[in-house]
């Protein structure tokens, strides 16, 4: 699934090729993604300038001026900018024709994507209202992470996959920040230091940092808007590598299972 380095990765290209520009037609050809996409979407967005694309978690924010398409990649989903005369594939559910020759495709073979609008105050929207702070920030810091911790006996490295805490924060780069810091993933929450939650609070920011470098993770389906696969799993230090050594000190990977997902540690890096 991609991740907020991916999801980053995919507002910053596409966003050099629509803010600005008019959205001449859509076109949905499969609406049953997560949630349905809206019917009277191509009207709603016909003649329409972009005026903006951020992101917040991993969701992207498509500012239209009379509303906002708030859009999902779900678990296997692209987007790509193409001619406008490039025929659409079995997994193309949703395009945005712009006024340049050019559109923006959705493929999403698995279909828990999301295409949506909001014509309100799209952080008041209820899949954005309830998010934490973004780990690029500078409001996600060892003095918040520490308050957030206290008195949890949560597993660390589930708080910091809970969105309603940071956002953003993945599977992969949980694990890769938490080796970073020298924090074991089993280690109860509210046991970490204020010197470790801001050690913490570093490492991830650095490792999304990293990752966004890279081109993000291709596991399986990820490719950014100009079809090209990331790379930044060539430089994991633990994930995906049970049993593998350490990169550091040789001792192998440990692999446990947290909240139905696969932790990866050293035991002798992280305490």
């Amino acid at each position: 699934m991609p991740e907020l380095p991916e999801v980053e990765i995919t507002r910053r290209g596409l966003a050099a090729h629509l803010v600005g520009l008019p959205v001449a037609d859509v076109v949905i050809r499969n609406a049953k993604l997560r949630w349905p996409i809206p019917k009277n979407l191509p009207k709603l967005l016909r003649g329409c300038i972009i005026l903006s694309l951020k992101r917040r978690g991993k969701y992207l924010l498509m500012d239209c001026g009379n509303g906002t398409l708030i859009m999902h990649l779900g678990m296997s989903g692209s987007l790509r900018i193409l001619p406008a005369s490039t025929t659409p594939e079995k997994h193309d559910h949703f395009d945005l024709i712009l006024g340049n020759g050019t559109l923006m495709r959705l493929r999403d073979p698995r279909r828990f994507g999301a295409v949506l609008w909001h014509g309100g105050d799209v952080y008041a929207h209820p899949l954005l209202a309830a998010l934490g702070p973004e780990p690029l920030e500078d409001d996600f810091d060892a003095r918040y992470l520490c308050q957030a911790t206290r008195g949890r006996s949560l597993a660390i490295k589930q708080l910091i996959m809970d969105n309603r805490v940071v956002v953003g924060v993945g599977n992969i780069y949980a694990n890769e920040a938490l080796f970073r810091a020298g924090i074991r993933p089993q280690l109860a929450a509210g046991k970490l230091s204020l010197e470790r939650c801001a050690r913490l609070a570093v490492e991830i920011r650095a490792t999304l940092n990293k990752a966004i470098r890279h081109g993000g993770s291709t596991l399986r389906d990820f490719v950014d808007t100009a079809g090209q696969p990331g790379y930044f799993q060539q430089h994991y230090w633990v994930y995906g590598r049970g049993g593998e050594p350490c990169r550091k000190c040789g001792a192998p990977i440990k692999q446990i299972r947290q909240g139905q997902r696969s932790s990866f540690y050293c035991k002798h890096c992280q305490k």
